[in-house]
């Protein structure tokens, strides 16, 4: 890794892959085990969490700024595409879901939503699905809602909203075929 760690400030909203959005709220500076450490306080508000990473280990550990409009523009993109649907054993698909949506890639979150999603007249979904799908959910949306200035759940009803006008093409094509 470069010796240049990344600089955010105080204010500062920040993906960290395992937790999705947080907020920087102090530049903190510890001794630990005798060593003098710099240290990022992150804030997750939904989870209630307060995270430390040290700023030497910000850029390893895949700590990024929120998304340019481009890489979201894509990720929205990605929704409205026609769902990718394994025939692989769920706890396969799982394992799957999970390392994309804890990679901190966007597009590869909107990927899990995508074809995770299911119409109101399709079949239900079972309890684990819909715990992954309302996890990538979350993730997009808050990062989404931090981009635009909004609350979570405007984040994500403009993402349902997205799926519900892709879904009909994608169910007449599959009718067709």
């Amino acid at each position: 890794m470069s010796s240049n760690a990344l600089n955010f400030v105080v204010g500062d909203y920040v993906v960290y892959p395992k937790h999705g959005v947080g907020r920087v709220i102090e530049l903190q500076s510890s001794e630990i085990a005798g060593m003098k450490l710099e240290l990022y306080v992150l804030r997750f508000e939904k989870e209630k969490m307060t995270l430390r990473v040290p700023t030497n280990k910000a850029e390893s550990v895949g700590m990024r700024k929120l998304s340019s409009d481009k890489q979201m523009n894509e990720a929205l993109v990605t929704l409205k595409g026609k769902p990718k649907v394994k025939r692989t054993m769920w706890s396969r698909r799982a394992q799957e879901y999970e390392a994309k949506i804890n990679s901190g890639d966007l597009v590869s979150i909107a990927e899990v939503v995508r074809d995770l999603y299911r119409p109101e007249e399709a079949p239900e979904q079972s309890y684990s699905e819909r715990q992954i799908f309302e996890g990538a959910t979350s993730r997009l949306a808050r990062e989404l809602a931090a981009m635009e200035q909004t609350d979570e759940k405007a984040a994500a009803a403009k993402i349902i909203d997205i799926l519900k006008k892709a879904a009909p093409q994608h169910q007449k094509a599959a009718e067709a075929a």
